[in-house]
């Protein structure tokens, strides 16, 4: 989404920042990909000289927390394709300085310790405070969705916390890390266990009580305000948006038009239903493990703890919201989620490429993948990634 306006609670009170100042349902995209040796798929440190050489985009190009990611940062838009589009977009511009993309949740092959810290206060901030444990660098895809008020975004904000286990099943694409094979679908969603406030918050009974909750842990964890909790799932007052953060980025932008619009259709169905059925802190804590191990092959835990796979849970989750696909069009992109199953998801492409031919392919099909996914939003073939 654009960049902040002001109204963020970070001393308590009710202000309602953004909320309302555009489209309801609108939407945003941020995904933060690799930057790599184009030719070997080798992480590199460049995010600055790639910044430097980099033309005007639709939307914004920005240094990570690491220099050898960026993050695309779409502008705001009214569907999942479109937002796509300008991923599209940014990504052929980053791709015509010379550098390399590599779209995963961990870079497959780059040994701990090789990623810098780029140089910028809020970055040498963090690794102040976290440590060792900013050691391995990690990309995400993060959904924005407009909200018109502050008591809506707590309800989708809410009822969206259910769905997290099974987005971040379908979304995993991260099995390898430090150049071996980690027995998990999502090694990001492992490594950011060591982040503080990087788990589900609690429901959140109105938005005074996010606000009130606020003022507290920024107290707590000593930091300016709530922009520093790496929470899966937050209200965004600064932007308007509910922000979904709990996925793995994706190499495939025909992948990444799915999850988009499956979030999409999500939030707005839970905006503009009654409270669901909350699955307790545990049980939506084990969902998360288990979706970050086993991917599209999870079984996952309802709020009574019985376990149901996650093509079952998907079906159930397609048939609530199926009648807002038109509405929000995404039918196309809608379609295709069963096609992300059928595969294995991302973590399946990448182990079927290293069953031929090793970390090697990996990493080339990765980068391949990032690559042409790029090509095919432009021009007259921008249609296929709604195509699927």
């Amino acid at each position: 989404m654009n960049r902040p306006a002001e109204g963020t609670p970070s001393e308590g009170g009710d202000s309602a920042g953004a909320f309302g100042s555009s489209d309801p349902f609108s939407l945003g995209v941020e995904e933060e990909l690799f930057l790599v040796d184009p030719v070997t798929g080798r992480q590199a440190n460049t995010s600055a000289a790639v910044l430097e050489r980099l033309g005007d985009v639709p939307g914004t190009v920005e240094r990570e927390l690491h220099a050898c990611q960026i993050e695309l940062v779409t502008e705001i838009h009214a569907s999942a394709a479109e937002a796509v589009a300008g991923l599209g977009a940014m990504r052929r511009a980053v791709l015509g300085t010379g550098a390399g993309l590599l779209g995963s949740g961990t870079h497959p092959a780059a040994a701990e310790g090789d990623a810098e810290i780029t140089d910028k206060e809020r970055y040498e901030r963090i690794r102040y405070l976290l440590g060792d444990a900013v050691a391995t660098p990690v990309g995400g895809l993060h959904i924005h969705i407009g909200m018109p008020d502050a008591e809506t975004a707590i309800r989708a904000f809410n009822g969206l916390r259910r769905h997290l286990p099974l987005l971040q099943a379908l979304a995993a694409n991260s099995p390898f890390r430090h150049g071996r094979d980690t027995g998990l679908a999502s090694a990001r969603e492992v490594t950011l266990r060591g982040w503080p406030r990087s788990g589900v918050p609690r429901a959140m009974a109105n938005y005074s009580d996010f606000c009130d909750m606020t003022a507290v842990l920024t107290r707590a964890a000593d930091v300016p305000d709530y922009t520093w909790f790496w929470w899966k799932l937050r209200p965004h007052p600064r932007l308007g948006t509910v922000e979904i953060r709990a996925l793995d980025v994706q190499a495939s932008l025909a992948d990444t038009a799915t999850l988009v619009a499956l979030v999409h259709c999500l939030a707005r169905h839970e905006a503009e239903n009654g409270p669901g059925r909350e699955p307790p802190a545990e049980v939506l804590e084990e969902g998360m493990f288990r979706a970050a191990r086993f991917g599209v092959h999870a079984h996952l835990p309802d709020a009574d703890g019985r376990l149901q796979p996650v093509s079952d849970l998907l079906e159930a989750a397609l048939d609530r919201i199926g009648g807002l696909a038109g509405e929000l069009r995404c039918r196309r992109e809608l379609s295709r989620v069963p096609e992300i199953i059928r595969v294995g998801g991302g973590a399946g492409r990448q182990h079927d490429s290293y069953g031929i031919a090793g970390l090697d392919a990996v990493i080339r099909d990765l980068t391949e993948l990032t690559r042409s996914f790029a090509e095919v939003t432009s021009g007259r073939r921008r249609a296929t990634v709604s195509d699927g």
